[in-house]
């Protein structure tokens, strides 16, 4: 039976199962609890006054026998009953009136062998949460894995209802980290020059070994509780705004983890997309926007699982895509959240993302939702923001992206000192003159390094000074930057040849009993190794750190750079110049990723250059007079600001 068939079938089924909406003077104590007759009933809770309809998934065995009322207040009934393919699922369209009374209701189920309840809560809405402002180019994010960045309560290490229990010496083990640790270092952040927190997932990930990095969900209304509770991740969010960082959910609407409960008894054969053997994504984002690209191709693309760990979820199910939308409403309405970042966007299928974008963004109109849109084609990430002008026109409605050639330009540009035709700093030149492709350069995500790739130190072979130049532009480039955590500090891989294991680095100073605590400025000043445990100069950690710091504090007050223009500069020696501008100031910018010194061509910038006055050097804090005669040293980075 197609999908139409079925839920026509459906919907003429509903009348049998729906009872009259409930009565406003029921008594609980006429009806017996469900006990555990119902295993899982999601959402958890919902709110007044909200524009997205309520569906509830009712799960518990044989429960489709049963017809369903509400009871217990004014204004909230069920409106529609669903079938599902197995018989211990419903799928309850609620209502949720304008005039509905906050408090506690009660779902009522009735079948052959009598009546049980299920107590439901529904909230009120506070006052001018649809309008909550969401991350922008005025925020730094920073990126925390939560495993690895700090364990403030080492007692939920390993938990007796999780499978893989904390070993901290096993690359891809799970080594402590939680919610209390990334609480009790929100200053650290703040003093950063952060003004945004992303987290890798932290809903529970069960798998029995490599569960650490969370994108294997296995529930997806419940914290891990290796990481904490439900109300800690909703403390840690109100702790953070106390700090004036704002908190971004990743989430992952693509695929679960094999240890998600519903695997057990699926609600639909078509729940997640099965082949009658194992079968992979092709990893072809092309077949989404290519005119000659074959259906087969886009049906891997779509339908393909990301590993065989992870099935992929079938969105094109309308009881699914349902499922995450409201799932993702309620996690940004629980916890007061700011943002989403969405894991492995152009694996799900395109047309029903669009309408989940869509669907968050009319709940909360200023809400941002940046997508994981890994490709290094400039045409075909454009592709995936919304608004752009797609020939087959196609509006993901997806706000942000991340800009993946930029952070690939960075890594080739400044990893080499060749000054090879199209090589060094010209490929930086080069990606940026492809901006005019973009439909919105202020909803871009850019960043040298995240979780899921080499640290930027490695990369560029521990050398201090280029690193330097990655934060300089970081701070001073067009978008929305976003910092990989130990990054401020060169952190490098513990064992590079461990791959993502090894890259995600413990914190030195976030689990009891550390020798080196780069959390503190006396810590960091006195450490004499970095995370590989080879030897750097002691005071380096607090000199990276202080150098990261002084940017990304002096950016917060700088609308020059979160709103600014940029006009950049080609050369063919290795160096690059852009000014970030606007009709009252500048920021200069000459990075010098050379072996030797150059001077600064300050006359081929008069077109812009002319007129400026009141110079200032960001990072020493000093008067700059800027000329011909400038000289900027091997691999070092020059940064003024301007009157204009």
């Amino acid at each position: 039976m197609d999908m139409f068939s079925r839920n026509i079938l459906m919907a003429t089924f509903a009348a049998g199962l729906v009872s009259c909406a409930g009565h406003t003077h029921f008594d609980p104590a006429s009806v017996e609890d469900a006990g555990d007759r119902i295993a899982h009933l999601e959402p958890l809770s919902w709110w007044t006054g909200m524009k997205t309809p309520l569906q509830l998934m009712i799960h518990g065995e044989d429960i489709s026998s049963y017809s369903i009322r509400i009871e217990g207040g004014h204004g909230v009934e069920v409106t529609g009953v669903h079938k599902a393919d197995s018989p211990d699922y419903l799928f309850a369209d609620v209502e949720v009136a304008d005039d509905a009374k906050p408090g506690t209701y009660w779902i009522v189920f009735s079948g052959k062998d009598g009546s049980f309840k299920y107590s439901y809560d529904i909230a009120a809405r506070k006052d001018g949460t649809a309008q909550r402002k969401s991350f922008s180019t005025a925020d730094m994010i920073y990126l925390i894995m939560p495993d690895r960045f700090a364990n403030g309560d080492p007692s939920n290490d390993s938990t007796p209802d999780t499978e893989e229990k904390a070993d901290r010496e096993a690359f891809f083990g799970r080594h402590g980290g939680d919610i209390k640790g990334i609480i009790d270092h929100l200053d650290y952040i703040a003093d950063l020059g952060a003004t945004a927190i992303w987290s890798t997932p932290l809903l529970l990930d069960n798998e029995p070994e490599g569960s650490y990095h969370g994108y294997a969900c296995a529930d997806y209304y419940r914290i891990d509780p290796r990481f904490g509770t439900n109300g800690l991740y909703r403390e840690f969010v109100d702790q953070a705004h106390g700090k004036g960082l704002k908190v971004i959910m990743d989430i992952v609407t693509n695929h679960c983890g094999t240890a998600h409960w519903w695997m057990k008894d699926l609600p639909f054969k078509d729940w997640v997309h099965q082949f009658p053997e194992y079968t992979g994504t092709n990893i072809c984002f092309s077949t989404n926007m290519d005119p000659n690209a074959s259906r087969y191709d886009l049906m891997l693309q779509e339908s393909g699982w990301f590993v065989p760990s992870m099935p992929d979820m079938n969105l094109d199910n309308p009881f699914v895509l349902n499922y995450f939308t409201q799932w993702a409403v309620w996690w940004a309405e629980y916890a007061g959240l700011d943002g989403f970042r969405v894991d492995t966007y152009p694996y799900n299928e395109k047309n029903a993302m669009s309408r989940w974008c869509a669907a968050i963004l009319e709940e909360y109109p200023d809400f941002n939702i940046v997508g994981e849109c890994w490709t290094s084609s400039i045409p075909q990430l454009a592709y995936w923001q919304g608004g752009n002008r797609n020939r087959d026109g196609f509006d993901s409605h997806l706000p942000s992206i991340m800009d993946f050639p930029l952070q690939e330009a960075i890594w080739k540009g400044l990893s080499t000192s060749s000054t090879a035709w199209g090589e060094g700093m010209v490929r930086i030149y080069d990606c940026l003159s492809h901006d005019f492709v973009y439909h919105d350069l202020s909803r871009m995500m850019i960043f040298a390094g995240n979780h899921d790739m080499d640290r930027i130190g490695d990369v560029l072979g521990h050398n201090a000074d280029r690193q330097k130049i990655v934060m300089a532009m970081m701070a001073t480039m067009r978008g929305i930057p976003q910092i990989f955590y130990g990054d401020e500090m060169m952190f490098v891989s513990k064992d590079r040849a461990q791959g993502h294991g090894g890259l995600r680095v413990d914190f030195p100073g976030g689990w009891p009993g550390d020798r080196t605590d780069l959390f503190s400025s006396a810590g960091r000043a006195a450490a004499k190794v970095n995370t590989d445990g080879k030897p750097v100069p002691e005071g380096f950690a607090a000199e990276m750190h202080d150098y990261t710091r002084t940017l990304f504090q002096w950016r917060k007050g700088k609308p020059v750079i979160h709103n600014g223009k940029t006009l950049h500069f080609l050369s063919r020696d290795n160096t690059y110049a852009y000014f970030r501008y606007d009709d009252t100031d500048a920021v200069f910018v000459f990075i010098n990723n050379s072996r030797g010194k150059k001077h600064i061509p300050w006359s081929h910038y008069a077109e812009i250059a002319d007129g400026l006055h009141d110079g200032r050097n960001v990072i020493t804090g000093e008067a700059a007079e800027v000329n011909d005669s400038t000289v900027v040293g091997p691999r070092q980075v020059l940064v003024v600001e301007y009157r204009r």
